[in-house]
């Protein structure tokens, strides 16, 4: 056994809506890091009180649960509090990006480009929300990943129904212009960030079966970009990185129109690390197998 990193709770399984995903990516990153001789045990938070981390005299957490109650601060905190170093962001960080709202808003107050939005409610003018945001709109839960609770909406209608659906999983929900283009998704490790990934689904549809499940999505590493370009974005993936406070590794998600201008959607605070997951690919390309990727994540563990 390695002593490097003493012994090594992998956080994973949670109670979110993710949990499935959670387990999934726990069990590679824990054989992972089991295989390169780290000290490394499973740890479900839905199963085991956290202050058994330290009883048990872990060193180290790898969070890798996904959703809320393990990406939006609240297992941060905790941890900090026990002060057990743990990878990915900060409670500030996670917080923020876990809340698409929110992220939005401070990415908008920097200059960096986001689709337009509207947060929905009971009180909603449905009409109006088409007007100003046009068709399709995505519509989405504010608090959950992985797709969960998403609709594209193709239909004035339709708008109301998508609303019900996502308040389903959250109090907030929110409505999204829909960028035509290319759907790009862009790794980040440490200060570096990894190769473009570009990709295709079904139909346009990169929802929670095609992102875990299906074999038809097809994803492009290297991206195919023009060089130039994609150092670009990459650029404006760190500075989107840095003003949520993000740090260790993550995740944003964009799109890029066909005259070249690209919207921020989303942060990934701890991205999947599943046998479809988009870091693991990126790292690939960039030379880093798996088992090195899950080393250099945890390498990025600390406190505050």
């Amino acid at each position: 056994m390695s002593a490097k990193y003493g012994k090594v709770a992998v956080l994973l399984g949670g109670a979110s809506a993710e949990r499935e995903v959670s387990l999934m990516s726990g069990k590679a990153v824990l054989a992972a890091l089991q295989g390169a001789g780290v000290d490394a045990h499973p740890f479900d938070p839905s199963e085991r009180d956290l202050h058994e981390l330290k009883d048990e005299g872990f060193a180290r957490a790898f969070v890798i649960l996904h959703g809320r109650g393990g990406e939006d601060g609240t297992v941060q905190g905790m941890l900090e509090m026990m002060q057990i170093p743990y990878t990915g962001s900060g409670v500030m960080a996670s917080a923020l990006s876990m809340d698409k709202w929110r992220t939005k808003m401070i990415w908008s107050a920097c200059g960096l480009p986001t689709p337009r939005y509207a947060i929905l409610d009971a009180a909603s003018d449905w009409d109006a929300v088409v007007r100003e945001l046009g068709l399709p709109i995505f519509v989405k839960p504010v608090h959950e990943g992985s797709s969960m609770g998403a609709t594209k909406v193709v239909e004035a209608g339709q708008l109301e129904a998508a609303w019900r659906l996502a308040a389903q999983f959250d109090s907030l929900v929110i409505a999204e212009e829909f960028v035509t283009g290319a759907e790009l998704t862009a790794p980040f490790l440490g200060e570096r960030v990894l190769p473009l990934i570009r990709i295709e689904a079904p139909g346009g549809n990169y929802d929670y079966q095609n992102k875990y499940f299906s074999d038809d999505t097809v994803y492009h590493c290297p991206s195919g970009l023009d060089p130039a370009l994609e150092r670009r974005l990459q650029d404006m993936v760190m500075q989107c990185a840095r003003v949520l406070g993000c740090r260790g590794w993550g995740r944003a998600d964009l799109m890029l129109t066909p005259d070249g201008r690209p919207y921020l959607l989303e942060m990934n605070t701890a991205p999947g690390m599943t046998g479809h997951s988009l870091v693991p690919m990126a790292a690939r390309v960039a030379g880093l197998s798996f088992e090195a990727l899950c080393l250099a994540i945890l390498d990025e563990a600390r406190l505050g």
